[in-house]
């Protein structure tokens, strides 16, 4: 390691440990690092512009950002919470069943788990603790955990930054996380029913059979959205990034048109929304590509690689490894920088050993979803407290099982491969 890298590496982590933002930590230490090494300082910025400007893939983020919030500000989940309580409200446990599949069909709209807990988990928590029908740590607890699906199945944010520095194809990676998204929600349903008989949950009054066509109709357009989403991409009409532009504009169509409940002002608003956390999440896109050319002008990557390959370890020792590691990290970075900055330091190994990309992507998109629900850091969990005021250490007290859960499934994943690849083998994948 290089004196430039040590004390870039010092400048990030002194300036995160003050409170500062990653991103403007991971710039700040580019620069230091180009300082000491002499370089031009422009190299940051222009590094920083020029990533942004050859990843055309990158656009997919802000559409699909665009498509959860427009989604939440209509009707939208308000109809897809009552074609699931329809669904399977009638069951032990219902409302938390509800919770749990109202998030796996959100999840194929939104790509984020932040507008999953935000939006249709806020709407269904409320339900849940309505006259102390469940206490309000353990929904919340629930709902953190079921918004971690989002991103798992397609589309998939996360999986759109991983497919950027893998060099993988998006199309695969959505393919590759339908079943790990759905053994999550079914783990997740399974400790929710045995939750519901420890707590003494009273059943809900069962809705009507006779109900469920009428509200599976009002729904239909929304669930609908995800076939054209993937149907697009998978039947060669159009590219990931076409096919969140036409998510965006369907969403649109749908919720002002269809459903007639987004005003010009509130749309207006909901744009506003869009283009500022769009704006947040390609700040730390273009910081963590900075950081990624000084990393490979280190050739970390590569020492990393001969390191692991000189203690000759199995590539299964190896994923286990990489899981611990960031499980770690997952406690104090958010996502996005794991994804941009860390990964690509395994990538190279990952190849030497044999490890299928697509596999370990989202192996580690799971690993990451983990990472929000984890304090200190837990992003949805601070989301969770800031929109219901439920208080930090309520959802605590309930977090554990859902985690351990959680676990297992990473656990599964990284055992049986074919959990992963099995659907993009039968599109035809030839990892």
């Amino acid at each position: 390691m290089s004196l430039a890298f040590a004390l870039c590496l010092l400048a990030v982590f002194a300036l995160a440990a003050l409170g500062a933002p990653v991103a403007h930590a991971l710039f700040v230490g580019a620069v230091v690092y180009l300082a000491v090494r002499g370089a031009d300082l422009a190299l940051a910025t222009e590094q920083l512009v020029q990533s942004l400007y050859d990843g055309y893939v990158l656009l997919a983020v802000p559409l699909f950002v665009t498509a959860a919030n427009i989604m939440n500000a209509g009707t939208v989940s308000e109809r897809l919470l009552a074609f699931c309580t329809a669904a399977v409200g009638r069951f032990r446990g219902g409302l938390g069943h509800v919770n749990i599949v109202s998030s796996v069909i959100f999840a194929g709209m939104s790509g984020s788990a932040v507008a999953d807990a935000a939006g249709v988990g806020k709407l269904v928590m409320e339900m849940m603790t309505r006259d102390g029908r469940y206490p309000r740590g353990y929904a919340a607890a629930l709902t953190v955990a079921s918004a971690t699906i989002g991103p798992i199945i397609p589309p998939s944010i996360p999986m759109v930054m991983y497919a950027l520095v893998s060099d993988q194809s998006i199309g695969f990676l959505f393919l590759g996380g339908v079943v790990p998204g759905l053994l999550v929600a079914a783990l997740l349903m399974i400790l929710n029913r045995a939750m519901a008989v420890r707590l003494r949950v009273a059943p809900e009054a069962a809705v009507p059979w006779s109900e469920l066509p009428r509200r599976a109709l009002e729904a239909l357009p929304a669930l609908v959205m995800p076939v054209i989403l993937l149907g697009g991409i998978y039947g060669g009409a159009t590219t990931p990034t076409e096919a969140a532009s036409i998510a965006a504009l369907y969403a649109l169509l749908i919720a002002a048109l269809f459903y007639r409940a987004l005003s010009c002002r509130e749309l207006f608003d909901q744009f506003v929304l869009s283009a500022r956390q769009a704006a947040t999440v390609g700040i730390v896109i273009g910081c963590a590509l900075i950081f990624n050319y000084i990393v490979a002008s280190e050739r970390i990557p590569q020492a990393l690689s001969v390191l692991f390959s000189d203690i000759d370890l199995h590539p299964l020792v190896f994923l286990l490894i990489v899981n611990v590691v960031l499980l770690g990290l997952g406690c104090l970075l958010d996502a996005a920088t794991i994804i941009l900055v860390v990964l690509p330091l395994f990538l190279p190994t990952c190849r030497a050993l044999g490890i299928d990309l697509v596999h370990f992507g989202v192996v580690a998109v799971v690993n990451c979803m983990i990472g929000l629900i984890t304090p200190p850091y837990g992003m949805l969990l601070f989301v969770i407290t800031a929109l219901t005021g439920t208080p930090l250490r309520e959802i605590l007290r309930y977090l554990g099982p859902f985690v351990a859960v959680l676990v297992t499934a990473l656990l599964l994943l990284n055992l049986v491969p074919d959990l992963v690849l099995w659907l993009p083998r039968r599109f035809g994948y030839q990892g």
